[in-house]
């Protein structure tokens, strides 16, 4: 018994390991200027990491110091937090399904186009108020004054291979027909009336094209990317906490059966 106890306990050990690259991942999103702005992902992520944690800590305990109800505990709790995770990974996969970016005559960036993502990421940014904070948080930032240090020359920032959310907030649309001046300046044609964007863009430093749905675009494209990555990560961690999880319950399992048999023998003799 007292073997399987301590089996237990190192599996539930490996189980609490397993449940750093969760909070990481979600912590890696927290730092992301992006998803900072938006706030939708990182806290579930995070949360469910540390009931990760707390729970593997729990059989950790139960097991080493052999006490039934929290190993029961453990695994009851374990499986709810697994399914959990299965349920986030196949969520983030689903709605970051759809989305690219789209070529543009005689450049290298793309552009990105806001009814291409999913109903559910769109809800997130479409809504002035929300708009209103996100925009704001983008706008404090240092990504569009970057490019005017950057690229100098037009034909060189055509050239360039710049983040979704730089195409998409720091420019005007290519089909609007601006001239270019440096990365955030450009001169507006006669007729700018081509999309709602191009009216939008403003040469202000402190405005742009944050109100375009472009930049909404971008934004999305952007948590897309990161998203997809941290989805790798948790379906990783997913598939090895399943295979810990089992042998747990297969180490539970011979652990009551030795102590069965033990008592049987000591009623036998």
């Amino acid at each position: 018994m007292a073997l399987s106890n301590n089996v237990i306990g190192a599996i539930n050990f490996v189980a609490m390991l397993l449940s750093i690259p969760i909070i990481g991942a979600g912590i890696w999103l927290a730092m992301e200027p992006d998803n900072s702005c938006v706030r939708i992902l990182q806290w579930p992520v995070i949360i469910l990491g540390i009931l990760i944690l707390v729970v593997a800590l729990a059989g950790f305990v139960g097991g080493f110091w052999r006490i039934p109800w929290l190993l029961i505990f453990y695994l009851i709790a374990m499986l709810i937090l697994i399914i959990l995770l299965a349920c986030l990974v196949v969520f983030i996969y689903m709605v970051t399904l759809r989305g690219s970016g789209h070529l543009a005559p005689s450049r290298t960036y793309l552009e990105y186009h806001l009814d291409d993502y999913s109903g559910w990421l769109r809800q997130r940014v479409q809504s002035s108020y929300k708009w209103d904070r996100i925009r704001s948080c983008l706008s404090s930032s240092s990504m569009c004054a970057e490019l005017n240090q950057s690229y100098r020359m037009a034909q060189d920032f055509f050239n360039a291979r710049i983040t979704p959310l730089q195409s998409g907030c720091c420019k005007p649309p290519t089909q609007c027909g601006y001239t270019f001046v440096n990365p955030t300046y450009w001169i507006s044609p006669i007729n700018n009336a081509a999309d709602m964007d191009c009216l939008n863009w403003n040469n202000d430093q402190n405005q742009l094209c944050y109100s375009c749905d472009s930049c909404k675009a971008g934004l999305l494209a952007n948590i897309k990317k990161e998203w997809r990555r941290a989805d790798i990560i948790l379906l990783i961690t997913l598939v090895a906490l399943i295979c810990v999880y089992l042998l747990g319950c297969c180490a539970f399992r011979n652990a009551k059966t030795e102590d069965i048999f033990r008592r049987y023998k000591q009623g036998y003799t």
